[in-house]
């Protein structure tokens, strides 16, 4: 039986225009190195600039995997719950989504599931998404096989690293989620509301 590994990363902290800071360079740099001694056939990345230079970080501890823009990995809402579906915190944040939008953003979370949650073909393959924390969070959703609302509950820091498993005529395995042991305690928890850690 043969494994789709998927290792799902949400790019390094940027700044304000969405683009890597000296923070973020760190966190990627540290997670290259964490993947490095794995058998990493490409590298995915969302079309946003955050994203790109995160993949170009990470890809220097590689192997020469190839490096490749998925359009499909772009930040966006994967699903506008109804009403009742929607924890009366999140009410505000759906506010001025339209039926269009809606559509829209569930369209490209179904094309995301289509095109990387999907198991293998005749040989193992490893993976690298580098995303935003809305397209893991419906991963993980789609891998727990869970209600389409509750990508709401699901948060990534950036550079944590969860991993899925894809094997043929199983479900979906959540080996690990948003796994920061690489990330010393100065470079956790970004991506974060602001709070008490651990």
């Amino acid at each position: 039986m043969t494994t789709r590994h998927l290792y799902l990363a949400r790019h390094g902290a940027a700044d304000a225009f969405g683009n890597l800071t000296d923070i973020g360079r760190r966190q990627m740099d540290l997670l290259g190195r964490r993947l490095a001694d794995l058998p990493i056939d490409a590298v995915w990345h969302s079309p946003l600039p955050r994203a790109a230079a995160s993949a170009g970080e990470l890809a220097r501890h590689l192997r020469d995997a190839p490096v490749a823009e998925a359009a499909e990995l772009i930040d966006h809402v994967p699903y506008v719950p109804r009403p009742a579906e929607t924890p009366p915190s999140w009410a505000g944040f759906f506010d001025g989504y339209d039926e269009a939008e809606a559509v829209s953003g569930h369209r490209l979370a179904e094309a995301l599931i289509a095109r990387f949650a999907q198991p293998p073909g005749p040989t193992d393959t490893h993976e690298v998404l580098l995303t935003h924390a809305y397209p893991i969070a419906w991963l993980v959703r789609h891998a727990l096989d869970a209600p389409p609302s509750r990508w709401l509950g699901l948060n990534s820091a950036n550079s944590a690293l969860t991993v899925i498993d894809y094997r043929t005529a199983l479900p979906p395995t959540l080996v690990m989620f948003n796994d920061m042991s690489h990330l010393p305690a100065d470079l956790r928890w970004t991506g974060f509301p602001g709070g008490t850690r651990p």
